[in-house]
């Protein structure tokens, strides 16, 4: 006999019902089965039922995920709505992010230190050097032979973040009605990645001048700079990965499995942080002038084949340990 459902757009109660549904499903894959009794509530009326439709077929198959605030289909109101939120949410990101880069651009060292500040704190922890603070020119080490200045605070790693946690959120609930929570969060974290971030740079950088590291093809400045963008970007990939991996939990079904071995796939998640930070570091700079300097293309060099460097390992680490993951599921 049919199984049946009502014509009706499923409600809350009958999603709960497809939920365990999939948890049941899920529960025999484990265990090697395929078959699961198929238990759903009995129609009101016998006009009211249909077989089982294709729309919940293709609800089980998604395997178990968390359940939708609100259930589907949106009426139109419902659609132009949470369409209308989502803009006003991007449009008020991007204009925080603008501000903070117009302030960065006019502030000097003495307006900075709510950020240089425990950066120094943390770089001293790290290497167990002092520094003093300077008045107009920055935190200054004990031997006076390293200036952590304006340039060293991080706040564009801090707008990159920023725009990499709450773009990617918004990209991935873009079908939902998000509160305005997320943007001061994402803030915060943004705010202590960074400190985390340029404590690493900052204090690499005092390790490699102590070293007395150097190279043939690079100049001091040239190192320096090759140190930075290896470092930044290194951590705004970690970020975004985090961050996905945390929004989108992956689903233990053996399709989903399979749809993730997909070395494409991995590299695809690698371009959204990969453009932010391009948008961030070229394209703002571009705009305003920056490319009359000759310092700004060899700059630009950089900045574009450092983090390439880095996401191909990354993405084959990434793909070959999805794999692992896959088949140890299966």
């Amino acid at each position: 006999m049919k199984t049946l459902v009502l014509k009706n757009s499923l409600s809350l109660w009958e999603r709960v019902r497809v939920r365990a549904y999939r948890g049941l499903l899920s529960l025999t894959f484990g265990f090697g089965r395929l078959r699961a009794v198929r238990t759903l509530p009995a129609c009101s009326t016998p006009e009211a039922c249909v077989p089982l439709s294709s729309r919940l077929k293709r609800e089980i198959k998604k395997g178990p995920g968390r359940l939708d605030p609100h259930p589907r289909p949106f009426s139109q109101g419902e659609k132009a709505e949470s369409l209308r939120t989502t803009y006003l949410q991007l449009a008020f990101a991007l204009l925080t992010a603008g501000s903070l880069k117009y302030f960065y651009s006019t502030a000097g060292v003495n307006q900075l230190r709510w950020i240089l500040a425990p950066t120094t704190g943390m770089v001293e922890i790290v290497t167990g050097d002092r520094f003093q603070f300077e008045s107009h020119a920055g935190y200054i080490n004990s031997n006076h032979t390293f200036l952590i200045a304006a340039s060293c605070a991080g706040v564009n790693f801090l707008i990159t973040a920023f725009l990499v946690l709450a773009l990617g959120h918004l990209w991935r609930h873009r079908a939902q009605t998000l509160s305005w929570m997320f943007i001061p969060a994402a803030a915060v974290i943004a705010y202590g990645v960074t400190l985390v971030t340029n404590t690493v740079r900052i204090s690499t950088a005092l390790e490699l001048r102590a070293m007395r590291v150097q190279s043939s093809w690079l100049t001091a400045a040239q190192l320096h700079r090759f140190e930075g963008i290896f470092i930044y970007f290194g951590f705004l990939l970690l970020l975004y990965v985090v961050s996905d991996r945390l929004s989108n939990k992956e689903s233990t079904s053996s399709e989903s499995m399979r749809s993730q071995r997909s070395l494409l796939a991995t590299l695809k998640n690698c371009i959204f942080p990969l453009l932010v930070y391009y948008g961030t570091t070229l394209g703002i700079p571009f705009i305003n002038g920056a490319f009359r300097q000759r310092d700004f293309w060899e700059h630009s060099l950089f900045v574009l084949l450092i983090p390439l460097i880095l996401i191909l390992p990354f993405a084959g680490f990434t793909f070959m340990r999805r794999v692992y993951r896959a088949n140890k599921l299966l």
